[in-house]
């Protein structure tokens, strides 16, 4: 945990946003047609998997007594936060029939939660696209 804790501080806070870097490369990609389809497919899923495991979101965890669930910060979408019990908590709910819609609830709970969630939705999408034949023009 030291490792991640200086790396952090070596790039100012920074290190956590690499995610924002990418999606304007996939934004950059799109537009520019020479990149090809493995350019735009590798940036997309690193977006998305920024999006799912170390965006800078609320945790949004339910919690006993409060109805918006935990509003300490969290790493991802599907990540809790420091708090144990609430780390694979989120990742549960997706599995656990009768929680599925409170999770994808908090995925639009706040404007951070929501920004993260279309970028991913977006990535997604966009590597979808780049994977079918003849749509990014080399």
């Amino acid at each position: 945990m030291a490792a991640s804790g200086a790396s952090s501080k070596r790039f100012g806070g920074l290190g956590q946003w690499w995610g924002v870097l990418a999606g304007a490369l996939l934004i950059a990609a799109w537009i520019n047609s020479a990149a090809g389809p493995p350019v735009v497919i590798a940036l997309s899923v690193a977006v998305l998997l920024w999006c799912f495991f170390q965006a800078p979101v609320t945790c949004g965890a339910p919690v006993r007594g409060r109805t918006d669930g935990c509003r300490n910060n969290a790493s991802g979408l599907l990540l809790g936060c420091h708090i144990r019990q609430h780390r694979w908590q989120k990742l549960k709910m997706l599995f656990l029939r009768r929680q599925v819609r409170e999770f994808c609830a908090g995925l639009f709970s706040d404007g951070k939660a929501t920004i993260v969630t279309l970028a991913g939705l977006g990535s997604f999408v966009s590597g979808l696209v780049a994977l079918v034949p003849g749509v990014i023009v080399n």
